[in-house]
């Protein structure tokens, strides 16, 4: 019996061609920092865009083609923090340390031979938990091995706390493992422990502001090794309002002055039905605004990662969906692995193609932004689905992707969660209002088509429904919309107003299904 849904993502034809692709991917766009650039590889050497440009995690641009695979062989942890719960067998939950099944690395081995069979997209495991990659280093090296022997082509990365990383640098490079995040929320232990109530270090569990002193210290040292041994390394950081939210920037100096490669800065998950310390305490998450702020003021020291989707530890698939589901172990059992190395980089030769194509574009449209005289920055929000183009309807979006258009470009600055508004053919009018929230900062929405509902209540708030630029890329396609926008301002036809703040969803994907 097969799994009940194997992702139609790519269709290859008799003679080896590729076809289309039905991907249910989420868009990325430009970024000053490099990820996702229009030059693609602007402020990084050819030799760390090799390593980043199709892993979806390290560079923006890569997300709109490459999938991921978590491996959930890590269950024990070291540390406890206050922002989390990880929980086994929650399927319709989707947040970092959540998983349904935990797997053993021989598991997790078949389990990603099955993916790399279905999904050619497919370009990096990873071992990000339910626990610590290193808390549990045994198995976590071991699933590395295996899975190397047999699909040498796959990217390695995992994730940790730090708190094990020094005596483990060795094991990341003798297993090829090139990316590595590490969680770091302080450089102060006054506010660590805060944070964190205990650690478990050296077979003593300790407490309180010595406790978050070992972490830091024990962080900053792997993290130093790493660099200095060329392995690409990403920061995580939670911000939490009221805790480390303005000490981010610190840990931002702090991660950059040690070589870091990249700042992730998330928004702390703190619904109280997650059980979490922070959630029971009714401590906030930020605003849409605040956490743009923040990696605002981080921006210009190291490349800064928007496009995070705080995935579940067994997420598989494109950021922004999971269909780990479809690859339980019950179901890998009736599924015959016939990887074929040959697929995935053919369809690595058509993404090269789309990326000449999408640059071209891109290009075309800064020309046009070049004698706009205005510091006028709005926000759009744009409906994708595939290739970074303006392609999906606005009723079929679970998610949008916000950019900034500004005189010297467009800029991905996040993506914000929303409810399916067509539902089997039907609109369902409780789910509008929630949508417009989480845009509610935007200027326009860019979409393949809208119905008149919909449309007459963007209107109504103030934000433009834009049809016209169905099917571009997403880049150029702002780009457009920014240049028309400043004309209609400079004519009179339209005033420039700010818009109010939006609303963020907390969580990540189940499902893009």
């Amino acid at each position: 019996m097969k799994p009940t849904k194997i992702i139609p993502l790519q269709k290859i034809s008799l003679d080896g061609q590729l076809l289309g692709v039905n991907q249910a991917a989420t868009g990325c766009g430009s970024d000053s920092s490099g990820c996702g650039t229009t030059s693609r590889t602007k402020n990084v050497s050819p030799e760390i865009w090799e390593k980043i440009k199709n892993h979806p995690c390290f560079s923006e641009e890569a997300h709109h083609h490459f999938a991921r695979i978590h491996v959930a062989v890590a269950p024990a942890c070291n540390i406890q923090c206050n922002y989390c719960n990880r929980k086994f067998d929650c399927s319709n939950e989707s947040r970092p340390g959540v998983v349904s099944e935990k797997i053993s690395p021989e598991q997790a081995a078949r389990k990603v031979l099955v993916v790399a069979s279905k999904v050619p997209q497919l370009s990096v495991v990873g071992i990000a938990g339910p626990g610590d990659a290193l808390a549990n280093a045994e198995k976590t090296f071991r699933t590395f091995e295996l899975i190397a022997q047999q699909a040498p082509d796959l990217k390695f990365c995992l994730s940790t706390n730090g708190l094990r990383l020094p005596e483990y640098v060795d094991e990341i490079l003798k297993y090829n493992i090139e990316h590595v995040t590490i969680t770091i929320n302080m450089v102060d232990a006054k506010i660590g422990q805060h944070i964190y109530p205990w650690i478990f270090f050296k077979n003593k569990r300790w407490t309180g502001i010595e406790a978050s002193q070992i972490l830091h210290e024990q962080q900053m040292k792997g993290l130093e090794m790493l660099s200095d041994r060329g392995i690409l390394c990403k920061i995580n950081s939670v911000m939490i309002p009221g805790i480390n939210d303005n000490h981010l920037v610190e840990v931002n100096k702090a991660v950059h002055k040690r070589g870091a490669f990249l700042h992730n800065i998330m928004p702390l998950i703190s619904a109280p039905e997650h059980g979490t310390v922070f959630g029971l305490k009714g401590t906030p998450s930020p605003s849409a605004q605040e956490l743009k702020a923040l990696q605002d003021r981080c921006e210009g020291r190291i490349n800064m990662m928007r496009h995070c989707r705080q995935c579940r530890a067994d997420a598989v698939g494109m950021l922004g969906e999971d269909f780990g589901s479809d690859f339980s172990q019950e179901k890998l059992e009736a599924i015959e692995s016939s990887y074929d190395p040959a697929l995935h980089r053919m369809y690595v030769e058509k993404v090269e193609g789309l990326r000449k194509e999408q640059t071209a574009a891109e290009m075309k449209g800064l020309s046009d932004l070049s004698n706009i005289d205005s510091n006028i920055s709005i926000l759009l929000a744009v409906a994708t689905k595939s290739e970074g183009r303006v392609n999906q309807h606005f009723g079929h979006a679970k998610e949008f992707q916000i950019y900034e258009a500004s005189r010297s470009g467009v800029k991905f600055i996040g993506h914000r969660r929303v409810d399916l508004y067509c539902q089997g053919g039907y609109d369902n009018e409780e789910v509008l209002p929630k949508t417009i929230r989480a845009i509610n900062d935007c200027h326009a929405v860019l979409v393949a088509k809208i119905g008149a509902c919909p449309r007459e209540e963007l209107m109504k708030v103030g934000i433009e429904p834009v049809e016209n630029l169905a099917f571009e890329f997403i880049e150029p396609a702002a780009m457009a919309y920014f240049k028309s926008y400043l004309e209609r301002i400079a004519s009179g036809e339209t005033a420039h107003q700010t818009r109010a703040d939006a609303q963020l969803r907390q969580g990540a994907f189940v499902t893009a299904a």
